[in-house]
This record gives structure tokens, C-alpha cells and sequence, in this order.
């Protein structure tokens, strides 16, 4: 485990509308308003043709291939994740979301592209004093949060 302390700063409410795009909209809030680290949470509903990236292909085989899932209809979501930024300082989202419709849900992370479908509500609550940084692990290809 690797940890560090923060404090907690300003929250923004925001109202994503029909069509708009859930990380491109977040992470350009975060370059507008100078956010370098936040939790978010999400909800609300998110359109047919939303793609969330559900796993890699085969466990713990390198490299990792994500395997995506395209929703085929609107889907109720709740959705939860952090910013931090890469290394050259640019703020990213890292979400994941369970999206329902009648009695299935899938789960995976929003980073392909997630649309809004009339409204979705989020909340970002800003963190303050903390250096934590994504870098990128040669090994997984991941950008992994540093603290």
C-alpha cells in the first residue's frame, strides 16, 4: 500500500446534459477551474452507444487487452471515481460506473466514452495539499495513481 494525506477544498455541482461526454466534460471542469485532484460521484442516465471498458480479455496475462461493452439502450447509472494528474500535469478521470436497465447491470470503467442521456448529476469534491500524481507503469501500461 501506498498512501498520502489531503485536505478537502472546494465542491462543484454540475449538470451534465443530453449528449455530453462524462470524462470530457469532468476533466475539462478540472482544467477550467484548476482542479489537479478530486473524488467525483455520478448519477443519472446514460445513453445507448455508451462504451465502458469491462476487464481485460484474459486476467492477468501482459499485455493487458481491455475488452469493451457497448450499451445497446439508456441505462440508469451510479458512478464513483478520482482526478489526479498525468505526468505532464493534465487532470484525468478515472470512473467506474454500474449502468442498469430491468434486471442487468454492467459495470466498467467510463474512460471510452460515456453520454449523457438527458440529464446526469455530479458531484466533485476538490482535494488540496496532495502531490499524488498517474504515472505511467512500463510493465501494465497503466497510469497508475502514485500518491
Amino acid at each position: 500500500m501506498k498512501y498520502s494525506e489531503a485536505t478537502q477544498a472546494r465542491a462543484f455541482i454540475v449538470r451534465l446534459e443530453d449528449g455530453d461526454i462524462l470524462h470530457e466534460e469532468i476533466e475539462r471542469l478540472a482544467q477550467m477551474e484548476s482542479i489537479a485532484a478530486a473524488a467525483v460521484i455520478a448519477v443519472g442516465g446514460i445513453d445507448r452507444g455508451s462504451t465502458l471498458v469491462v476487464g481485460p480479455k484474459k486476467g492477468r496475462a501482459e499485455p493487458v487487452v481491455p475488452m469493451e461493452h457497448v450499451l445497446d439502450e439508456v441505462h440508469e447509472v451510479a458512478a464513483t471515481g478520482t482526478i489526479f494528474p498525468d505526468e505532464s500535469g493534465k487532470p484525468v478521470l478515472h470512473m467506474h460506473a454500474a449502468a442498469g436497465r430491468r434486471d442487468k447491470t454492467i459495470t466498467g470503467c467510463v474512460r471510452n466514452g460515456v453520454k449523457t442521456w438527458h440529464i446526469l448529476e455530479v458531484v466533485v469534491l476538490e482535494l488540496a495539499d496532495t502531490n499524488a500524481v498517474r504515472a505511467l507503469d512500463g510493465r501494465t501500461g497503466f497510469a497508475l495513481l502514485n500518491p
